[in-house]
């Protein structure tokens, strides 16, 4: 997905959890759908964690949605992790995440 289409996406009224907006749209003719994930830097300090929640965003969707992607999607990480654990994304956080953006799909 190239940053104008998620540009377009991220003007659209997302679902959201505390911690997460998603952001769904058909998609455009022609061209496949797709799915984009966005965990800045500034919200998840390490990339150790950045990455682990890359990768549980997309094993979440393609999972609920059976590989077939019908609809443009994006995640976006809204709120900082790892307050309490000193920057750490935990095992306690990581459950929580991932109850709140299966919620949403």
């Amino acid at each position: 997905m190239n940053s104008a289409r998620i540009s377009e996406l991220l003007k659209i009224h997302p679902k959201t959890s505390s911690y997460w907006g998603l952001y769904a749209a058909p998609t455009q003719e022609g061209i496949k759908p797709d799915l984009g994930v966005a965990v800045a830097k500034k919200l998840a300090k390490r990339a150790v964690d950045r990455n682990r929640l890359k990768r549980m965003i997309r094993e979440l969707i393609w999972a609920a949605q059976a590989g077939n992607l019908d609809k443009d999607v994006v995640v976006k990480l809204k709120k900082p992790i790892g307050r309490e654990t000193r920057g750490r994304l935990r095992k306690k956080e990581t459950e929580l995440l991932r109850s709140q953006i299966s919620g949403l799909i």
